[in-house]
């Protein structure tokens, strides 16, 4: 359900911009997009877990909430994410 340290590690890498930067929303939805395909893979398995269900639903609205942060700063970035990521609308 969590991603590893040397997963987290990589996605940041992959999706930072500066050698510094770990806290770009780019990054923070990188980061959720991994916690939330954990999460979705687990959910599929343990259909009753409610606990569960709601962290899922809190990941998701925190990352659309950033995603709607960018779509709003820079549309065409907004559409690049969603494409790397292979988020659907």
């Amino acid at each position: 359900m969590t991603i590893t340290k040397e997963r987290k590690e990589a996605v940041v890498k992959e999706h930072q911009k500066a050698a510094n930067d770990t806290g770009s929303p780019e990054v923070q939805i990188a980061i959720l997009t991994e916690r939330i395909n954990g999460l979705t893979e687990h959910m599929r398995t343990h259909r009753k877990d409610f606990g569960s269900r709601r962290g899922l639903l809190g990941l998701v609205s925190r990352r659309r909430r950033l995603l709607d942060y960018i779509r709003d700063r820079d549309p065409q970035h907004y559409l690049d994410i969603l494409a790397k990521l292979n988020i659907r609308k």
